[in-house]
């Protein structure tokens, strides 16, 4: 791993194709004393540090070295900063320092902690000395109550009974009753027999293996159990433990005496320095709003203009026409800087009087209160965001972060000072309880039965404040609309929420959702939503997981009702653990969240210590596969290798020890029910597309023998993906609900990093482009032979399991009709609609959902609301021409009863896809974007009156499916193989 390679020439030397197993690195000792010599790059860091130290007593002072277990390595890594290699059984070939240079230095007190530390800085993807070094009071306050917490749990965990604390980690694979039967302590040995469940003895062992990970336990005896000794023989061992520890934390100091302000105005004082770019030499100006959610509190305020190279002070205060007392908790103050466009050459357009549409207008948010509830006070410096949303009104962005640009160096400051209020600092006070008047009039009714996207004029906000009692005894599901309602700046109106928040009756947590959506910051809103959400299932939570996790994004503050909800149930439940996990360090790229997300994860991880070493072998074969990826691509670009050649390349990399330790017996990403034993290379392969996906095949001896596929895809952003599946697997759950199955297929995916993630791959299924092409010799005609796919179940099934089969064609089909249709998913070609040997038709690649239909020369390619072609009909009739009741009677009737269903729901679409607004998906930035399923879904219209509406968007994908075929025809000729 020479210096001089490029990081291109690394991977082929890592993936080790190029013969050298051997790296020469540069040891520097304590001592001054310098060592050079080759190690083989496969080797753990322990493994290294005993040769050096054999090598080291040939040098001279290895006496004053002292032991060489009260030593470590450090590095630079691959972000460029100092890394203690604490955890030394990592190989050197997944360290991968930026250059070959070791530095042998002296282990501080605590190890252990340390140990822990270093690996909870690997796993999340950020070291904890970055959070050490952050200056900020709110981190070190979050991370000291979180470790005692954590620390807390820890210890309640070392009580427990095996049973117990089997029950508390792997509570939904296991029956409750009598797990210690299954264990058999005594005299320092455990044995499992295999008389029991091989499903209870996997989980048993999967278990005991964590806890080895974590506490002193005593070996391990398996008795007859063949299976589950071949895939743990490697991993079951005695190891040190890792014991909680009592932190000696003080305690906090009091809060200043809470006290209600005089009344006086809000001002801030602005300068702005280090200005880069254009926005250097032209006039400019602040211009600053007080937002609660998305509303407005008061006029936004501007200030003069000023002219400058370097820096820009403009020498004045903005006043906001808001008295301090009226301030809402949750306030924030949106800044924008920009360009004085009246002075500058009018030699580009501009979108509006304020706003070049060529210049880049850095912005930046802050909170008026800070993480305590105090008012800030003083100098404070901003470091503002350069990338500008369109369409803002007051060209503001209250829906951004509040976190400053951790990217200092390049971005603008913007320096402000908040005035000293009083010689105390200035609390928000605590609401005082009381109740209004309570009448009723019908026609509230009918406002509360609108959907979340309907705006409310101010005349019905009055009517709804008036009638806020009537709303609790009879809309308690309506308590969002009531929130709209709340005039945000007085702080009278603020007082009667809250005292009517405490006897308000509690949400179903479907509705509870929408009031953690942006609209409705106020923290006690948010905690009385959390308490409705502690009534969810742990299944039902993990269905609403990825939308809770963006909402994240929505608190200013660490330390929160939703944080901690998020904490508690992970660390009660080992499967949503996991995908709190995933969820998170998935994000941890993206610098507005890093800190927060990287905060939580901390957390978790330090509550759920034997969950380290399972989420970390996890994170070590991604690294993995993401190598093997691009080793495909850089003989792809550079070398122009040859398939063949290319594809075994791959194997030969796939079979290294290193690859295979790491990639075997694993927990999979997707489903951490499923053991991934050892990976099929001879089946593996990649697939022929831009990101060249890397199609991974598993053994799975817990499976009977049945393999597992994995497809990992490197370059490609499946958080869209995500979405749809997961709403389609809710509309699944809502079918269901209502008695009816459509045999729906949601296969598995998940983001794990930047532009990387896993999808399932589903068995025995094939696509319609291919069922077409094998049942055809010319391409072109393939997609009109309607024989094709009824011919090909009529292969994989005979008798009675073709009928079976063509009804859960049926069935599926008429699913995915009317779900594709309310979504409005798009580039729908014969590649991506697939069906199983057993008849389930199914979609994959969601990449064009909300109505964003492809189009070439300005012409869409897709004319029909939804898939249904004649192909699709014949199958349907089961090749009967003239069997016409089973389409019309049965799988009409299907489509129609799922449409309606959805309908029922269609408040909870829209707030599940509005909690997704600042996820930066590419296809959801704005309301607008969400309008697709209040237009889909028909909402505001009657039953009838929306039946009518899809039967004619039925009776137009019959009439059209000949552009379908065409379309199909055309990408079958372009797509050949």
């Amino acid at each position: 791993m020479p210096p001089a390679k490029t990081d291109q020439l690394d991977l082929w030397a890592e993936s080790g194709l190029d013969g050298d197993d051997q790296v020469m690195v540069d040891f520097l000792l304590p001592t001054g004393i310098y060592i050079q010599m080759e190690v083989p790059r496969e080797s753990t860091i322990q493994h290294i540090k005993l040769l050096l130290w054999k090598e080291a007593q040939t040098y001279p002072l290895f006496s004053l070295l002292g032991e060489m277990e009260g030593h470590m390595f450090e590095c630079v890594n691959q972000a460029a900063v100092h890394e203690e290699l604490e955890d030394e059984t990592r190989r050197l070939c997944d360290v991968r320092p930026f250059l070959p240079v070791l530095k042998l230095i002296t282990r501080n007190c605590g190890r252990a902690e340390r140990i822990l530390d270093s690996k909870i800085g690997v796993l999340i993807g950020k070291g904890l000395h970055e959070l050490d070094a952050l200056q900020d009071q709110q981190v070190k306050d979050f991370r000291s109550k979180m470790k005692r917490i954590s620390e807390e749990k820890m210890q309640r965990m070392q009580l427990m009974s095996w049973g117990e604390w089997l029950r508390s980690c792997y509570s939904t694979q296991l029956e409750t009753e009598s797990v210690e039967n299954l264990i058999d302590k005594h005299e320092g040995v455990i044995k499992i027999t295999m008389h029991y469940d091989q499903s209870q003895v996997c989980s048993v062992i999967l278990y005991i293996r964590d806890c080895l990970l974590a506490n002193e336990s005593p070996h391990l005896t398996l008795v007859h159990c063949d299976v589950v000794k071949a895939i743990f023989e490697k991993e079951i061992c005695t190891i040190g433990s890792v014991l909680a520890r009592k932190a000696s934390n003080p305690p906090l100091p009091l809060p200043p005496k809470k006290r209600t302000p005089t009344v006086r105005t809000l001002s801030v004082f602005p300068a702005l320095q280090l200005i880069k770019g254009a926005l250097s030499f032209v006039p400019l100006a602040v211009r600053a709003g007080l937002f609660h959610g998305t509303e407005l509190l008061c006029k936004t305020a501007v200030s003069s203009e000023s002219s400058s190279r370097s820096e820009h002070v403009w020498n004045k205060t903005l006043e906001f026409d808001i008295a301090v007392c009226d301030l809402p908790r949750m306030a924030r103050l949106c800044f924008a800087i920009y360009a004085v466009m009246d002075k500058v050459k009018k030699q580009r357009s501009t979108k509006n009087t304020h706003l070049n549409k060529y210049q880049t207008i850095p912005w930046v948010n802050t909170m008026v209160f800070d993480y305590r509830g105090q008012l800030k006070t003083g100098d404070i410096i901003l470091h503002c965001w350069s990338s500008f949303p369109d369409e803002l009104e007051e060209m503001l962005n209250p829906i951004g972060t509040i976190q400053t640009n951790p990217y200092t160096e390049n971005a603008t400051e913007l320096h402000i000072s908040f005035p000293e209020y009083s010689t105390q600092p200035v609390v928000f006070p605590a609401f005082d309880k009381g109740r209004g008047g309570k009448k009723f009039y019908i026609e509230l009714k009918e406002i509360m039965e609108r959907d979340p996207l309907s705006q409310l004029c101010e005349n019905e906000k009055d009517l709804i404040w008036t009638l806020r009692y009537d709303c609790r005894e009879n809309f308690p599901q309506s308590l969002p609309k009531l929130l709209l309602s709340v005039k945000w700046s007085k702080h009278e109106d603020m007082a009667q929420l809250q005292a009517l928040l405490q006897i308000w009756p509690k949400l179903s947590p479907r509705d509870a959702l929408e009031l953690l959506d942006f609209n409705y910051p106020d923290q006690y809103v948010r905690e009385f939503a959390v308490n409705c959400l502690r009534d969810m299932s742990d299944d039902e939570l993990l269905q609403y997981l990825l939308q809770l996790v963006q909402v994240l994004r929505y608190e200013p503050y660490y330390d929160c009702a939703l944080s901690r909800f998020l904490l508690e149930r992970a660390q009660s439940s080992r499967k949503i653990g996991h995908f709190l996990f995933w969820h998170l360090r998935s994000e941890m790229y993206m610098p507005a969240v890093s800190v927060h997300f990287a905060l939580i994860l901390e957390a978790y991880c330090r509550g759920c210590i034997p969950h380290i070493e399972v989420l970390k072998k996890q994170v070590e074969a991604l690294s993995k596969l993401k190598a093997v990826n691009e080793l495909i691509k850089l003989g792809t670009i550079k070398t122009k290798t040859k398939q063949a050649h290319l594809k075994e390349a791959m194997m030969t990399c796939l079979r290294q020890t290193g690859f295979i330790e790491t990639l075997s017996n694993l927990h999979s990403p997707l489903n951490p029910n499923i053991l991934l034993a050892g990976v099929h290379v001879e089946r593996c392969k990649y697939m022929d597309s831009k990101m060249k996906p890397l199609w991974i095949v598993y053994h799975n001896k817990l499976l009977g023998g049945d393999t597992v596929g994995i497809i990992f895809k490197n370059g490609d952003d499946l958080r869209q993906d995500m979405l749809t599946l997961q709403i389609l697997r809710l509309m699944d759950l809502l079918w269901k609900e209502a008695n009816l199955d459509l045999r729906i297929v949601p296969y598995g995916c998940l983001a794990t990093g930047d532009h990387s993630g896993l999808i399932e791959v589903v068995s025995s299924a094939d696509t319609i482009a291919n069922i077409q092409k094998t049942s055809s010799n010319m391409a072109a005609a393939a997609a009109f032979n309607k024989d094709a796919l009824l011919n090909w179940l009529k292969d994989k099934n005979s008798g009675d399991a073709l009928d079976k089969a063509i009804e859960e064609f049926t069935l599926s089909c008429a699913g995915y009709c009317v779900a594709t249709y309310v979504l409005g998913i798009g580039d729908r070609h014969s590649d991506n609609i697939m069906v199983r040997s057993t008849g389930q038709l199914f979609h994959i690649d969601f990449g064009h959902i909300l109505g964003n239909f492809k189009s070439k020369f300005g012409i869409k390619r897709e004319r029909v609301p939804f898939i249904l072609t004649h192909d699709f009909i014949h199958v349907i009739q089961q090749g009967k021409t003239g069997n016409t009741e089973k389409f019309g009677n049965f799988f009409r009737q299907y489509c129609e009863e799922a449409y309606l269903i959805l309908r029922k729901n269609g408040n909870l679409f829209i707030t599940l896809f509005a909690l997704m607004l600042t996820a930066g998906l590419p296809e959801l930035t704005s309301v607008k974007d969400i309008q697709y399923l209040k237009d889909s879904l028909a909402l505001g219209k009657t039953d009838e009156e929306a039946l009518k509406q899809f039967r004619q968007k039925f009776d137009e994908a019959l009439r059209e499916s000949w552009t379908t075929k065409v379309n199909w025809m055309a990408h079958i000729v372009a797509h050949p193989s």
